[in-house]
C-alpha cells in the first residue's frame, strides 16, 4: 500500500510539473516572433517592450489581486482556469489584425502565468512523496523555467523552417494545452475543505515569520527576471540589429539557453544550501551580464551566448534559493499567497527595466539601452549578493 501511494504521489508531483511547463511555455511563445510582428505593423521596439511588459503586467494583477485563490479554491480549478485563459491567448494571436489583439493575447497570457505561478508550485510540492521535497521543489522551477525556455525554441523553429509562422506555434501550443488539462482531471486535489467565492484582493501577503527571508530574496529574483527580461524581449533584436543575426530558430536557441542555464543551476543549487547559493547565484549573475555587456560593446553573438548561459545559471542557482527559503518559512495555509508575492516582486524585475531599455533605445539606440541596463542589474545583483554573505538567510 505504501508503495503504491509513493508511486502514485511521485507521478502526481510529475505530471503537476509538466502541466506547469506547458502553461508557462505559453508565455514566452511569440518571443522570436516580435520581429515579423514589428515588421508586419511598423511598430518601434520601445513598442515591443510595452507589449512584452503587458504580460507582466497581467501576471502582477492576478497576484495581487487572486493571489491565495488556490489556497482557498483547490489547486485543480486554478489551474484549469489557467489554461483555459493560456488558450484565450493563443485565440487571440491566431486572430491578431494589429496591435489590440497582440495586447489582449499578451494580458491573458499574464493572467494564467499569475495563476500557475502560485498554484502549480503548491500542487507540485504538496503532491510529491515523503522525503521527496527537495526533489519537488526542483521540479517546480525547473518546470517553471523548462516551460519558459521552450516556448521560444519550439516558435523560433517553426517560424523559420514552416510555412505559417504566425499561426503554427499557437495551434500546436493548443494541442498541448488541451492534453495538460486531461492531466489536471486526474491529479489529486491537494486543497481539503475548499471554500468557494469571490477573489479577495489581500494585497502582497508577506508573514511576520517569512520577511527576514523574503527581502534579500525577492530582490535577488527581480534582478536574475530581470535578465529574463532582457532576453525575451529584447534579445531578438540585440541578435538582428547588433549582431546581424536574423534566423528566428538562432533566436529561439539563444533564448532557449538562457532558460535550460537556469533549470542547469536550480539542479546545482540543490547541492548548496540556500543561505550559500543565494550570495553564489547573484555572483554567477553578474558575471553572465558582464557578458553580455561586453557582446554589445564588442558585437561579438558568442559572447552573448556565454553571458546567456553564465547569467542564466546564475539567475537560476539564486531564484531557487530564494524560492525554497520563502516556501519552506511561509505557514501551509498560506503558502500559495507567500510564492506569489515572491512572484510579484520578480515579475517586476522581468517587465519594469525591460520597457526601460526600450524607452532609452529610441533616444539612445538599442546597444546603449542594453549596456546602461547591464550596469545597473549589476549592481542591484552585487549590492544584494554583498547584503546576504554578511547576513545569511536564515536556515528552513
Amino acid at each position: 500500500m505504501s508503495t503504491s501511494s509513493a508511486r502514485a504521489g511521485r507521478l502526481g508531483y510529475l505530471a503537476a510539473a509538466v502541466v506547469f511547463a506547458v502553461g508557462m511555455a505559453g508565455t514566452t511563445l511569440p518571443t522570436p516572433l516580435y520581429g515579423l510582428y514589428r515588421d508586419r505593423l511598423g511598430f518601434s521596439e520601445l513598442m515591443v517592450t510595452i507589449v512584452f511588459a503587458a504580460y507582466a503586467v497581467g501576471v502582477i494583477f492576478v497576484l495581487l489581486t487572486a493571489g491565495d485563490l488556490a489556497d482557498r479554491i483547490g489547486r485543480r480549478p486554478v489551474l484549469w482556469t489557467g489554461l483555459a485563459l493560456s488558450a484565450a491567448s493563443a485565440g487571440c494571436f491566431l486572430l491578431e489584425d494589429g496591435l489590440p489583439l497582440l495586447f489582449t493575447g499578451r494580458v491573458l497570457s499574464g493572467f494564467a502565468a499569475g495563476l500557475f505561478s502560485g498554484a502549480a508550485t503548491a500542487t507540485v510540492l504538496e503532491l510529491a512523496p515523503p522525503g521527496g521535497q527537495a526533489r519537488a521543489g526542483f521540479a517546480a522551477t525547473a518546470a517553471n523555467m523548462g516551460g519558459l525556455g521552450c516556448g521560444p525554441l519550439l516558435a523560433g523553429i517553426l517560424a523559420e523552417y514552416t510555412a505559417h509562422p504566425l499561426t503554427l506555434p499557437f495551434q500546436v501550443h493548443l494541442v498541448l494545452l488541451g492534453l495538460a488539462a486531461v492531466v489536471v482531471q486526474r491529479l489529486p486535489e491537494t486543497v481539503r475543505d475548499p471554500v468557494w467565492g469571490l477573489p479577495r484582493p489581500r494585497g502582497v501577503v508577506v508573514p511576520a515569520q517569512v520577511r527576514g527571508v523574503f527581502a534579500p530574496a525577492a530582490l535577488a529574483a527581480f534582478a536574475g527576471f530581470a535578465l529574463l527580461g532582457l532576453f525575451t524581449a529584447v534579445a531578438p533584436g540585440f541578435l538582428a540589429e547588433t549582431l546581424h543575426q536574423r534566423n528566428l530558430a538562432v533566436t529561439g536557441a539563444v533564448v532557449f539557453s538562457v532558460f535550460l542555464a537556469s533549470t542547469l543551476g536550480q539542479a546545482a543549487g540543490g547541492r548548496v544550501p540556500p543561505p550559500r547559493a543565494l550570495p553564489l547565484g547573484c555572483a554567477v549573475l553578474v558575471a553572465g551580464l558582464v557578458l553580455v555587456g561586453l557582446s554589445l560593446l564588442l558585437e561579438t553573438a558568442p559572447l552573448l551566448v556565454l553571458g546567456a548561459v553564465c547569467g542564466g545559471a546564475g539567475q537560476g542557482l539564486a531564484f531557487r534559493a530564494g524560492l525554497t527559503s520563502v516556501g519552506a518559512a511561509a505557514p501551509a495555509a498560506g503558502r500559495a499567497a507567500t510564492i506569489s508575492a515572491f512572484f510579484v516582486v520578480a515579475y517586476c524585475g522581468i517587465s519594469l527595466p525591460v520597457v526601460g531599455v526600450g524607452a532609452l533605445a529610441v533616444t539612445l539606440g538599442l546597444r546603449t539601452a542594453g549596456l546602461v541596463f547591464a550596469g545597473c542589474v549589476i549592481v542591484l545583483a552585487s549590492a544584494v549578493g554583498a547584503y546576504v554573505v554578511r547576513r545569511p538567510l536564515p536556515t528552513a
